[in-house]
Protein backbone atom coordinates (compact mmCIF):
# COMPACT_ATOMS: atom_id res chain seq x y z
CA UNK A 1 0.00 0.00 0.00
CA UNK A 2 1.33 3.48 -1.07
CA UNK A 3 2.24 5.74 1.59
CA UNK A 4 -0.32 7.98 1.98
CA UNK A 5 1.14 10.58 4.78
CA UNK A 6 2.48 14.21 3.44
CA UNK A 7 5.51 16.30 4.88
CA UNK A 8 5.33 19.15 6.09
CA UNK A 9 8.33 21.22 7.23
CA UNK A 10 8.14 23.92 9.66
CA UNK A 11 10.45 26.85 9.94
CA UNK A 12 10.22 28.73 13.51
CA UNK A 13 11.23 32.22 14.22
CA UNK A 14 14.46 31.29 15.49
CA UNK A 15 15.21 29.36 12.49
CA UNK A 16 14.80 25.90 14.35
CA UNK A 17 13.06 23.25 11.77
CA UNK A 18 10.17 20.71 12.75
CA UNK A 19 8.74 18.22 10.32
CA UNK A 20 5.60 16.77 10.05
CA UNK A 21 4.43 13.57 8.55
CA UNK A 22 0.29 14.12 8.61
CA UNK A 23 -2.81 12.57 6.82
CA UNK A 24 -4.21 14.82 4.06
CA UNK A 25 -7.28 16.11 5.33
CA UNK A 26 -7.01 17.97 8.17
CA UNK A 27 -5.95 21.35 8.21
CA UNK A 28 -2.30 22.39 9.15
CA UNK A 29 -3.48 24.10 12.30
CA UNK A 30 -4.55 20.64 13.90
CA UNK A 31 -1.89 18.67 12.17
CA UNK A 32 0.45 21.33 14.18
CA UNK A 33 -1.80 21.49 17.93
CA UNK A 34 -1.77 17.55 17.43
CA UNK A 35 2.10 17.56 16.77
CA UNK A 36 2.61 19.92 20.46
CA UNK A 37 3.51 23.00 18.01
CA UNK A 38 3.60 26.27 20.45
CA UNK A 39 3.74 28.50 17.60
CA UNK A 40 0.48 28.04 16.74
CA UNK A 41 -2.05 28.60 19.39
CA UNK A 42 -4.97 28.18 17.98
CA UNK A 43 -7.17 29.72 20.61
CA UNK A 44 -10.49 29.51 18.86
CA UNK A 45 -9.99 25.86 17.72
CA UNK A 46 -10.27 26.42 13.95
CA UNK A 47 -13.62 27.96 13.57
CA UNK A 48 -12.33 31.31 12.12
CA UNK A 49 -12.64 33.88 15.08
CA UNK A 50 -9.30 34.58 16.12
CA UNK A 51 -5.70 34.19 14.44
CA UNK A 52 -3.64 32.88 16.96
CA UNK A 53 -2.92 30.03 14.18
CA UNK A 54 -1.08 32.74 11.33
CA UNK A 55 1.57 31.28 9.74
CA UNK A 56 3.48 32.86 6.31
CA UNK A 57 3.62 30.43 4.11
CA UNK A 58 6.62 30.23 1.93
CA UNK A 59 6.70 32.07 -1.13
CA UNK A 60 7.80 29.01 -3.12
CA UNK A 61 4.08 27.82 -2.15
CA UNK A 62 1.83 30.23 -1.92
CA UNK A 63 0.48 30.45 -5.46
CA UNK A 64 -0.37 26.30 -4.83
CA UNK A 65 -2.83 27.44 -2.13
CA UNK A 66 -6.50 28.58 -3.13
CA UNK A 67 -6.79 32.42 -2.02
CA UNK A 68 -8.23 33.10 1.54
CA UNK A 69 -11.86 33.78 2.04
CA UNK A 70 -12.90 37.37 3.20
CA UNK A 71 -13.20 36.04 6.60
CA UNK A 72 -9.82 34.59 6.77
CA UNK A 73 -8.19 38.56 5.20
CA UNK A 74 -10.47 39.72 7.65
CA UNK A 75 -9.23 37.98 10.53
CA UNK A 76 -5.58 38.52 9.22
CA UNK A 77 -5.63 42.09 10.94
CA UNK A 78 -5.86 40.51 14.32
CA UNK A 79 -2.76 38.81 13.65
CA UNK A 80 -0.31 39.89 17.04
CA UNK A 81 2.67 39.41 14.59
CA UNK A 82 3.17 41.40 11.16
CA UNK A 83 0.94 40.20 7.89
CA UNK A 84 3.48 39.94 5.12
CA UNK A 85 1.70 38.91 1.51
CA UNK A 86 2.20 34.87 2.15
CA UNK A 87 0.13 35.64 5.77
CA UNK A 88 -2.49 33.05 6.15
CA UNK A 89 -4.21 31.34 8.85
CA UNK A 90 -3.50 27.66 9.45
CA UNK A 91 -6.96 26.47 9.87
CA UNK A 92 -7.49 27.73 6.29
CA UNK A 93 -5.07 25.16 4.66
CA UNK A 94 -6.60 22.00 4.10
CA UNK A 95 -3.77 19.52 3.80
CA UNK A 96 -3.75 17.73 0.52
CA UNK A 97 -1.37 15.32 -1.02
CA UNK A 98 -0.58 18.16 -3.22
CA UNK A 99 0.64 20.09 -0.19
CA UNK A 100 3.40 17.39 0.48
CA UNK A 101 6.35 19.12 1.13
CA UNK A 102 5.00 22.20 1.83
CA UNK A 103 7.01 24.76 3.91
CA UNK A 104 5.78 26.80 6.54
CA UNK A 105 7.38 29.72 8.38
CA UNK A 106 6.20 30.24 12.23
CA UNK A 107 5.58 33.94 13.38
CA UNK A 108 7.60 34.77 16.81
CA UNK A 109 4.27 35.35 18.44
CA UNK A 110 0.69 34.46 18.35
CA UNK A 111 -0.17 37.67 21.16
Amino acid sequence: MPDTMITIHLIAADHSTRELRCAPGQSLMKAAVDAGIEQIAADCGGTLTCATCHVYVDEAWAARLPAPVADEADMLDFAAAPVKPTSRLSCQIALTPELDGLVVHLPATQY
